[in-house]
């Protein structure tokens, strides 16, 4: 019944339209022979001046029906219902203090020291220069060392916020190249390539991942991409800041190899590997994150899974990242058992159970092992037994 309404009004609509062109159309196009003037009675300008009113007054009517025509060929295409509401602009969530993020990593203990001394030194040296009072001149590049994992990256992103709240960087984001990014095939083509993940980095800061690789024996190209790099720094070094990482020695013979990069890199933040009681704490940080979770006999299993990678790798451990991953072939072991699962529920998709632990593809050879152990077993005493008949029957 509504439904017959609604096209009922809005075929009224369509013929009001419809009148009120036609009544235009009747005013512009008159049946008058307009090649002949001499016919056409003059009109006064008061009555000009009507008819301009009324002119008026019949397109500003057009012009609601329009508007009415359209309002009910959209109620129309909503099935008769009230016109969609245009979806409100969520207010966006309010960055979170670059400190708390600092503070809620998992260890890091003397890294959120030295951060923090390093924001408060760089943060009173800007103010006593707002004040007009001498300030004591700070290089606010850095050099990164430790192994892969250890949180360099996560930290420089944090760094580059903290830069920006105090006023020394203008945006504060984070651009992260290595060599790769930096040089080019071809001679002349590095600095171009080199300058433009500088323009990106302008107002922030630059995060050159292995650094030392462009510091190798006989090669220009990552010469002419530090010496970019250093230019950058003197010319802008009001609003760009670089930091450099990599692993320790490594790092420390690639600061000293250039003069220009040890005058510029003076701070050192050293990240130590992660204890196993942290690394636990990351793989328990990874299932909350995703809605997992462990069951407590299992727990034990995975400490033990992790203290064994990190003494298998005890010279080039990833840390976190080894954690990470061990967490994802755990969730992809999890979610082959689940697909067997007929009409699994929540709960068995949240839960890493034992058989979670181990690769589908060792399993087979697992229970091989278990399987042959078994027929071992049960083909000794056989052996045994037909031994022991043959000595009775020759004793008899």
């Amino acid at each position: 019944m509504e439904r017959n309404k609604e096209l009922e009004t809005l075929q009224k609509i369509t013929n009001m339209q419809k009148d009120l062109l036609g009544s235009l159309y009747g005013d512009f196009f008159s049946t008058n022979d307009a090649s002949k003037p001499s016919d056409k009675p003059q009109v006064s300008e008061p009555e000009k001046r009507a008819d301009e009113a009324n002119e008026t007054s019949q397109k500003d009517a057009m012009t609601s029906a329009n508007e009415a025509l359209e309002e009910a060929k959209a109620l129309f295409a909503n099935g008769g219902g009230a016109p969609a509401p245009k979806e409100e602009e969520k207010p966006a969530e309010p960055e979170e203090d670059p400190m708390e993020t600092l503070e809620k990593l998992i260890g890091l203990t003397t890294i959120k020291e030295d951060v923090k001394e390093l924001t408060a030194f760089v943060k009173v040296q800007k103010a006593r220069q707002e004040q007009g009072l001498k300030s004591v001149p700070v290089s606010l590049h850095l050099v990164f060392t430790g192994n892969p994992g250890t949180g360099k990256t996560t930290v420089a992103r944090i760094i580059a916020q903290i830069y920006k709240q105090i006023g020394v960087l203008s945006k504060g984001q984070l651009v992260e190249v290595d060599r790769s990014g930096l040089v080019a095939g071809y001679v002349g083509q590095t600095a171009i390539k080199t300058q433009e993940q500088i323009a990106k980095a302008k107002g922030g800061v630059l995060f050159i991942d292995e650094a030392y690789a462009l510091a190798q024996k006989d090669d220009a190209f990552g010469q002419e991409a530090i010496d970019t790099i250093l230019k950058a720094m003197e010319d802008n070094r009001d609003d760009f800041v670089v930091i450099v990482a990599g692993y320790t020695e490594p790092m420390k013979k690639f600061i000293d190899s250039n003069p220009g990069l040890k005058s510029r890199f003076n701070k050192y933040i050293e990240f130590p590997d992660y204890s196993i009681d942290e690394l636990e704490q990351i793989f328990d940080m990874n299932c909350k994150k995703y809605d997992y979770k462990v069951q407590e006999d299992v727990k034990h299993q995975i400490r033990a899974l992790i203290t064994s990678k990190k003494i298998e790798n005890i010279d080039n451990f990833a840390n976190a990242r080894e954690v990470r991953n061990l967490f994802e072939e755990i969730i992809t072991n999890q979610a082959r058992r689940i697909a067997s699962i007929e009409n699994p529920t929540e709960e068995d998709m949240m839960t890493i159970t034992l058989d979670d632990l181990f690769d589908a593809v060792d399993k087979p050879k697992e229970e091989e092992k278990a399987k042959d152990k078994v027929q071992n077993e049960t083909e000794t005493p056989s052996q045994d037994s037909a031994k022991e008949s043959e000595e009775e029957g020759s004793i008899n």
